[in-house]
Order: structure tokens, then sequence, then C-alpha cells
């Protein structure tokens, strides 16, 4: 091994962000020898989330160079096909597990606990606290946070998400790199009244999908996804529980099947997630001494196997420090054998709509006599193929072999 291979390009790295992204590098990055820093909003891990889906060799490779792919295979889902219906509840078409589930499903939440446990006995994580400023010199980095007192790093990176701070620090406001791709998705809990286990139903009215599933965890609750049409982007607060399901309850109105059943419910709910469909476009995603990784960077956000391309990001972005003396030359070599397979994840998710959610009557009929077809033995396994396809549209180079940890013991 070579001297330039043996020297990292800087020790000392904060990630803001705990989700998938930012344990995901930061579990590499200390087995390189690192010092790393995860800062996090959030009061403590978060839990919950929607189910997210790893699929092909390339992801595969990725969960076992981290220890995680038998534990996250211990912890998947198990979710059956899923089943699209009419306003009576009759059924018109399904889809097969895999490709909706990929080879193996886990949980956000399930899977965010993983990564931190494998490396919080090596990782510095700070929760409950943000990132207020970056300032940076020829040798370091200054960073001030909203409650710990300032500190000094060589690399920041953000691992923050698709509305990423890390990123408006740096970069400027999203507003230059979000793309709106006319959806937008909800989510939120209800009791689980049609006593689905490890399955799913999906109604469909112009413009608007919905879905109630159940994976097994609770057998009296059931998640609801949403996803409708929005030609122009929606002006609502964040963070106002409220306004999200007046909005809601406003887009689903007059609706058959399940969803006047759901919409009560939703009356009833504290928890609720909503965002647009949205997608992150930057020509390049460093700069200085400043990196972003997953969605704050490339988001592909549903459909575009976010999360496989987040840690897919880690990997080649901790082998590029591990590889070279600078980080500049790093950050250069991470962002161009990330890009063409972050588009291409990217071109993927922009059929997440329309395919969910399809704008017309006709178009909803056209999608299911589609995919109907294409699940006919005939065509057995096409569409799944299809979507393996974006998934290992990159070659991983043999980055130097990083440290073993040890397992840590879940709580």
């Amino acid at each position: 091994m070579n001297e330039q291979t043996r020297t990292p390009a800087g020790r000392r790295v904060l990630i803001s962000g705990a989700s998938i992204a930012g344990p995901a590098l930061a579990l590499s990055l200390s087995r390189h020898g690192y010092q790393v820093t995860v800062v996090e909003k959030a009061p403590a891990l978060r839990g919950g989330g929607f189910a997210v889906d790893f699929r092909g060799a390339v992801h595969r490779t990725v969960l076992e160079d981290l220890g995680v792919w038998e534990e996250v295979n211990r912890h998947q889902t198990h979710m059956g096909e899923q089943t699209f219906v009419d306003e009576n509840g009759t059924e018109q078409m399904r889809l097969d597990a895999s490709f909706m589930s990929g080879d193996v499903e886990i949980f956000r939440g399930d899977l965010s606990r993983i990564l931190y446990e494998r490396s919080r006995n090596n990782v510095e994580y700070v929760f409950g606290d943000s990132i207020t400023s970056l300032t940076e010199t020829a040798e370091e980095i200054h960073a001030t946070f909203e409650r710990s007192a300032p500190r000094t790093f060589d690399l920041v990176v953000g691992a923050d998400g698709l509305h990423s701070n890390v990123r408006r620090l740096a970069f400027g406001d999203e507003s230059q790199f979000l793309h709106h791709l006319g959806y937008y998705v909800a989510g939120f809990d209800v009791p689980n009244h049609l006593a689905l286990d490890r399955t799913a139903r999906w109604f469909n009215a112009p413009g608007r999908g919905i879905c109630l599933n159940n994976y097994g965890r609770d057998p009296h609750t059931a998640g609801v996804l949403m996803v409708f049409a929005a030609e122009q982007p929606l002006v609502y607060d964040r963070h106002d529980t409220a306004q999200h399901k007046r909005l809601l309850a406003e887009r689903y109105a007059g609706l058959g099947w399940e969803v006047p059943r759901i919409l009560q419910a939703l009356e009833h709910t504290d928890d609720v997630y909503l965002d647009a469909v949205a997608q992150i476009r930057m020509d390049r995603c460093s700069t200085g001494r400043v990196v972003l990784l997953g969605d704050a960077g490339y988001g592909a956000t549903m459909g575009g196997m976010g999360t496989g391309l987040a840690v897919v990001g880690a990997h080649v972005l901790a082998g590029e420090l591990a590889t070279h003396a600078d980080h500049r030359t790093a950050f250069a070599a991470y962002e161009a054998r990330i890009r063409k397979f972050a588009q291409g994840c990217q071109k993927t998710a922009g059929g997440a709509g329309p395919m969910l959610a399809p704008a017309t009557t006709g178009r909803i009929r056209r999608r299911n006599r589609i995919y109907k077809a294409l699940n006919s033995p005939l065509l057995a396994g096409y569409l799944t193929r299809l979507t393996v396809k974006s998934a290992t549209d990159i070659e991983l180079p043999h980055y130097p072999r990083p440290t073993p940890l040890a397992p840590v013991s879940a709580r």
C-alpha cells in the first residue's frame, strides 16, 4: 500500500444528520481511523418512518462492507404483494412483493438504529443540536451550533436530507436546487380496520393515490400512504400538523373506498408526514471542505431507491477519502463516480408519481392493464429486472479495507 493510500484526507469530520446516510458514513470513516462527530437536530434517534428497500448486488455489497447485511435481513418486513382496488374494493391488479419491496425491505427507523448501534462506540453523536454557521480557513473549518460550543474540524458532511441545513449554509437557499416533480407524499397511522397482514391495498382517483398497509409489526395499526398531484408547489408550513391535516382532507374529500374512514382517523392522529416528491439537482455537491451526501446532494425521494443511493454514496465517499491524501481530490473522485449513478436513480424516481397517482381515469386503467400484463407468467421477472437496473449501474472500486469493529448488541 502506497503512502497516498495510508494517509486519510483530514481526520476530524463533522456529519450533519443521523438518519441513514450520516451513520453509514460515520461507521465507514471510523473504521478508517477518522474522528467523527454526528450532530442531529432531533432530540434522539428517530424511529418509525416508511419502509425502505435494497435490491441488487451493489446494495448488498455495500451493506456487507458495513457489516450489517445479516442484521438487516433479520429485521426485514417480509411484506407481501400489493393489491390495487376500485372504489368498491374490487381487485384491479396486483404487484409482486419484489417490485415494491426489493430483495430486502426494512423500516427506516430500524436501519438507522442498526447503523447507530454499530458505530456509537467509535463515533460521537450529539442530539438536539444543529449547525448555525460554517467558516472555512486554508487548514480547517469552524462550526458554530445552536446549543454546543464552537468547534473546529477538517471536513463537514451534509447528510441531513432533502431540506439540508448544511447545503443552505454552504451553497445557498434550497430553492436553487430543489426541483418539484409535480406530486406530494403523505403518511400517518390509523387503526387496521381491514385486518391487513403484511400486505397493502391501493385505491386511485384521478391525480390521487391512497394506500392502506400493514407490515406485521402491529396487527392493530395500518399505515396510510397518500400520493397526489399538484402542478404548482403548495404553500404550507412544514411544521404545522393541523395545516397538513386540512390540506389532505381537502385533497381526498368525496372519494370512495375506505377514504372517508381514513380521513376520520386522520383527525385524531398527531404524527403526519407531508412533503413534496422532489429532487435535488446540483452541478456539484462539494465546495471547499464541505461535501453533501444522499438526499442533501442528489435526493431521489420516493421511487428512486434513495436509501440505497445514500448508503452507496457513503461507501464511495468514505473509500475516496481513505484513498486520497487531499480532500479536494477525494471529493472530485467521489462526485465523478456517484454522479451518473445518482442521475439514473433520479430518472427512475421520476416515474413514481405518475405510476402511483395517474392523472386521469383513462390513465389509471391503462396503468392497470400494463402492470397486469407485466405480471403475467410470460413476462415474469421483468418488473424486478427493471428496478434492479438503476440500482446496479455503478462499478464499485476495491477501496482500502477498513478495520473491522466489534458488533454492538442492541439496547
